[in-house]
């Protein structure tokens, strides 16, 4: 019972439980959830800011250097399209929106428009990602403008001449272990604040909601499982020196506070302690995968982006032609990317239902349940960090 992860867990089951028991009235205990979602937040953007740049700049002295950079991002761009791939070939095979009637729940949809899912394009993005001012990006939390930089700023310490940047490099790790610290405490907490979270979506949003979209919950949640236990052990096993079922056994942590709080940000440090101590990541790989991983790579909601188009394809009975399919794969590959790591719904999923011709008249019926599938795919989500992690971690000199 010493165990966080055990007691994180049991917080799930009772503040679901007792979500279900009191229904909207179980709002109560959702001060609890955000009283801890602060207090992680208050530490993410400078534990990010401050290992991004600890970790580019011990990275950028090791010959591997450029081989981690690049491998990191073709990682997680390979493996968003399998994920993408994965979802098309369980949709095709199993059709969740088959014989599904919404029309009694015309009533309830709210008005969703392209704009709300449009992409931008890609020198907007670019330019986007390139903070004026970067004091701004850190106080307005806009992680990828906040990674720019620090990459830039680590890289730099590593062409300073002589041992001027040392001293810098050294505080920075000694603050990482204070961030760390601080969280370790914070995580004290924890199993109280799941239990608000839980208790509060469960008791306001229920389970009735799951009858329109069960059988594209059902698909999801079995493409989850081959994604996280068949696809990302097969990866693990050939691709880094981790045990397969030593990988399986740390991630139950991370991946019961993924789900209980849907945030790739809000599981960082627990995914980064877990890689550094029980998975023997070097803490170089693991200030640079990990922060980098939470930010852009969601392997879980290219899943979720592909099943949604298929299900609303079937659903209107729109014919899919090899066109349509690449431009899933592609627009939620890059959606999937450029998803931000906090909770909420996505409205990335409007720009992949419209890349490939599909209405998206009937999407508000998902929003409801945005949290649960949100839950499930963020678990998936820091999975595909840590195994990003231990994969690069092989190319690292300072690997043990």
């Amino acid at each position: 019972m010493g165990n966080i992860g055990l007691q994180v867990i049991i917080a799930m089951i009772i503040g679901g439980l007792v979500g279900l028991y009191m229904g909207e009235s179980a709002a109560i205990f959702g001060p609890l959830g955000d009283l801890f979602i602060n207090l992680i937040k208050m530490l993410v953007i400078p534990l990010v800011a401050v290992s991004i740049i600890a970790g580019a700049a011990s990275l950028g002295n090791s010959p591997s250097a450029g081989k981690i950079g690049m491998g990191t991002f073709g990682f997680f761009i390979a493996t968003s399209a399998i994920a993408v791939t994965l979802a098309l070939v369980m949709g095709s095979i199993f059709k969740p929106g088959s014989g599904v009637d919404f029309s009694n729940h015309g009533d309830s949809l709210t008005q969703v428009t392209a704009d709300q899912g449009a992409l931008p394009g890609a020198m907007d993005t670019i330019i986007g990602m390139i903070p004026t001012n970067v004091f701004e990006s850190l106080t307005s939390g806009n992680i990828l403008q906040i990674l720019v930089f620090c990459i830039f700023l680590g890289i730099a310490l590593t062409k300073v001449k002589g041992d001027g940047a040392e001293p810098i490099v050294k505080a920075l790790n000694a603050i990482v272990e204070a961030f760390v610290w601080m969280i370790n405490k914070v995580m004290l907490i924890a199993p109280i604040g799941v239990f608000g979270l839980m208790a509060h979506s469960v008791g306001t949003f229920g389970f009735q909601a799951l009858e329109v979209v069960i059988n594209l919950f059902v698909v999801f949640v079995a493409s989850i499982l081959i994604y996280a236990f068949i696809f990302f052990p097969l990866v693990v096993k050939f691709l880094s020196d981790v045990p397969v079922l030593k990988f399986i056994s740390a991630m139950k942590k991370p991946q019961a506070m993924a789900m209980s709080t849907a945030s790739s940000m809000a599981t960082l440090p627990i995914t980064m302690d877990t890689c550094e101590k029980e998975l023997n990541v070097s803490k170089a790989t693991s200030a640079f995968v990990l922060p980098l991983g939470a930010t852009i790579n969601m392997t879980g909601n290219a899943i979720y982006y592909g099943l949604v188009a298929m299900f609303f394809a079937q659903m209107f009975q729109v014919d899919l032609t090899m066109t349509a399919y690449a431009a899933i794969i592609f627009t939620s590959t890059l959606g999937a990317i450029g998803q931000a790591g906090v909770p909420g719904p996505s409205f990335l999923v409007v720009a992949v239902l419209l890349a490939a011709g599909i209405p998206i008249d009937g999407l508000p019926l998902l929003f409801a349940l945005d949290r649960v599938f949100d839950m499930i795919r963020t678990s998936v989500n820091i999975t595909g960090d840590a195994v990003c992690a231990v994969v690069m971690d092989k190319f690292n000199p300072e690997h043990k």
